[in-house]
């Protein structure tokens, strides 16, 4: 046996009721009847005159009784109008703490859907959160700081931001629908949402897998619905419809606005159109010169649903769009819309009735597109009916209006509980001034609070159904921020290096509050730090060595007033192995080492100024080579009379003092230097040679030399 449905679709432009019989899940439309608006009784989705609109749907029920019996009850939708989509994106600091995990993305999204819950609050003028059904939401990103990242699972950084796009519903909207139809002597029976009930009969669950549009194109709004991933990801509306088109006709043509409503049906069906100005005047006017006055304003409708459908959809064109309603007959409205999408021509289509599966329909109904919506709030309210369903959160009795798989986190939205009551409450944060910079040491991060849903652990997705219960207990605070002064330094300014094969750990002078401290101090709130580091070799030999730093100067000495620099005598400085500078940088894990140079005699800085300190020849004496030597010049360092092999310090003042010597060496000058003498008691004669002649101690001798003394009795 089959059973009757009585179902109204409210709109701006007229009212419609229809009679659906239902037998084995098949339907079939017994009757609509559809009334319009004498008056503009409605503008935008918006009831202006309620008493005016309660007598319209009293007048269709009335009218409808008359063939199909009384009727009592009614399915409804709420008009997707009444829907408030609001984005919002929230940033938590995640330094310092556990990577990301699943259920800390969930308590995230549901931050940043209460961040839109309380922007809509702001903006509806007194409204208190708990007003609001959120009905769905949808993710459009995550960063990880700032920088957009396909999930933050597992991930570390600084920072992490989620932005939303969530869709609300008033709860006044329903009540105050009850409320209308009581006034017109009827219980709601279901209820549904528009754009449900439009994508319930056009796009079954197998679809959703697909990202399509679902554009209602009304009188005074056009309601979308995006599907994708399998469910509805989003809502929206845009004030914008089939009014706009009329308004357009009215406006170039003079036309009263219910003439204009019917010219604009006449263009897809007349190729010249007959009208009458406000002024009496008849006229006679093309298919093609109408279409032209009023393409401005089929490109703005269809520009204000593409940009819409581009922010649900996270600005990228869905796979195909689906319109329905009145407002979609309007003529080349589909490939305005794709213009606008950069769709091709054949992804945006008009549906009518012959697109609803298993449905079959009195002769006298048309396939029209707009009775789409009303017959699918008839079927929706009758496969999918929204419900209230009640949970105890914390003991706290919540009623949810069931629109989908509801989960913790729409029982937490509908019992305010705030997002920060996720977490324990993070430690108490302190500052530091660093070198003139303040920096801000946070406190330990809370843990995650835990929820049961039904005293077993569960997530802020976790499925919830009527009558459970779910507790959640708070997590543990964080500790109170703490550091030593090594915390706040970086540890690329302490190295450890190795200095003339020993090793070496430098760290940079740190001053607290004025006062040379170590890195081990534990700091305090507004504590302020001076850090000197230590970055160049001269810096680090210092604070090591002072004298490596003096061996390294250039090795300069003064003769005679003037300085004579002598590089070979200037000890070298090698980094890893490479010659270096005092200047240069260096780092963590540099081996610094100083060669260190030999210091001149007197003899070589002579040498090098070619000056001859002593005058030397070799003579053959008594068969014994000997070297005959005199002081050609004196040496003086720094005042004072030196050997020739006395070494020289760098700086040192020196003056070469030439003495006044023979003209000649003579043959006694060997007596200086020879072992040989006469010997004692001697009473003879001797003779003195040259070269073997006969020479006197005053004959003048020179280098090579063989020189004899022959004694003879």
């Amino acid at each position: 046996m089959s059973s009757k449905l009585f179902a109204l679709d409210i709109g701006t432009r007229s009212v419609v009721g229809i009679i659906l019989e239902e037998e084995n899940n098949h339907f079939h439309v017994a009757d609509i009847l559809m009334k319009e608006h004498k008056e503009r009784a409605m503008v935008d989705g918006q009831i202006h005159n309620v008493l005016y609109v309660a007598e319209l749907i009293k007048s269709i029920k009335n009218e409808l009784e008359q063939t199909h019996g009384p009727l009592t009850k009614v399915s409804v939708a709420a008009a997707g109008r009444a829907l408030k989509t609001e984005q919002a994106s929230v940033t938590i600091n995640i330094k310092n703490r556990p990577i990301f995990t699943e259920e800390d993305i969930n308590r995230l999204e549901l931050q940043a859907v209460q961040q839109a819950q309380a922007q809509l609050v702001q903006q509806s003028e007194g409204n208190e959160i708990q007003h609001y059904y959120c009905v769905g939401y949808s993710v459009l990103y995550y960063k990880l700081d700032g920088e957009e990242i396909g999930s933050l699972v597992d991930q570390r950084g600084n920072d992490a931001t989620v932005e939303v796009i969530a869709t609300f519903l008033p709860r006044v909207v329903v009540e105050s629908l009850i409320a209308a139809l009581k006034r017109a002597d009827l219980e709601m029976e279901a209820m549904t949402l528009e754009p449900i009930a439009a994508i319930n009969v056009l796009i079954p669950p197998s679809m959703r897998r697909l990202n399509v549009a679902l554009v209602d194109i009304g009188a005074g709004t056009s309601d979308i619905a995006i599907t994708n991933d399998g469910t509805i990801v989003a809502y929206g509306m845009v004030p914008v419809a089939g009014d706009e088109i009329t308004e357009s006709l009215s406006d170039h043509y003079l036309l009263d606005f219910p003439v204009a409503e019917y010219t604009k049906r006449q263009l897809n069906t007349e190729s010249t159109i007959i009208i009458k100005d406000i002024l009496g005047f008849d006229q006679e006017i093309l298919q093609d010169e109408v279409l032209q006055a009023i393409h401005p304003s089929i490109q703005h409708l269809t520009q204000s649903i593409g940009n819409e459908i581009l922010r649900l959809n996270n600005q990228r064109p869905p796979k195909a769009v689906m319109l329905v309603g009145g407002g979609s007959l309007t003529p080349n409205i589909t490939k305005e819309l794709c213009k606008v999408l950069h769709l091709p021509e054949n992804r945006v289509a008009v549906r009518g009735l012959d697109a609803i599966q298993n449905l079959t329909k009195a002769k006298a109904i048309s396939d029209s597109p707009e009775l789409v919506t009303p017959i699918g709030i008839a079927i929706a309210a009758k496969k999918a009916p929204i419900q209230y369903m009640t949970v105890t959160v914390n003991e706290q009795i919540v009623r949810l209006f069931e629109m989908k798989d509801m989960t913790v986190t729409d029982a937490f939205l509908a019992a305010n509980i705030q997002a920060k009551q996720l977490y324990g409450k993070p430690g108490i944060g302190m500052s530091v001034t660093v070198n003139g910079q303040v920096i801000f040491i946070p406190g330990e991060h809370g843990s995650l609070a835990t929820i049961f849903v039904n005293d077993e652990i569960a997530t802020a997705k976790t499925i919830i159904k009527h009558g459970d219960q779910i507790i959640l207990e708070e997590g543990q605070n964080g500790k109170d921020a703490s550091a030593k002064v090594r915390d706040i330094i970086d540890d690329a300014l302490v190295k450890k290096i190795i200095i003339q094969g020993q090793p070496f750990t430098v760290q940079p002078k740190v001053l607290l509050n004025g006062i040379q401290t170590n890195l081990d101090v534990v700091l305090k709130d507004r504590d302020e730090l001076l850090i000197e580091t230590v970055d160049t070799i001269e810096d680090l030999l210092h604070l090591y060595n002072k004298e490596l730093i003096n061996q390294l100067n250039s090795f300069v000495v003064y003769v005679d007033g003037k300085p004579l620099y002598l590089t070979e005598y200037t000890s070298m400085l090698y980094i890893n192995g490479k010659p270096g500078k005092l200047n240069y940088p260096f780092y963590d894990g540099d081996e610094v080492y100083i060669e260190k140079s030999a210091l001149p005699t007197a003899q070589n800085i002579a040498d090098h100024l070619n000056v001859r300190l002593e005058e030397k020849i070799l003579v053959k004496f008594q068969n014994e080579e000997l070297q005959l030597k005199r002081t050609n010049h004196e040496v003086y360092v720094n005042g004072t009379l030196n050997q020739s092999t006395s070494v020289i310090f760098n700086g040192a003042t020196i003056q070469f003092k030439q003495k006044e010597s023979t003209q000649k060496w003579i043959f006694q000058d060997v007596f200086r230097n020879a072992n040989w003498q006469l010997p004692p008691h001697f009473k003879g004669q001797f003779t003195i040679l040259r070269n073997g002649t006969p020479a006197t101690f005053e004959t003048e001798i020179f280098g090579g030399d063989i020189l004899e003394i022959i004694l003879t009795d």
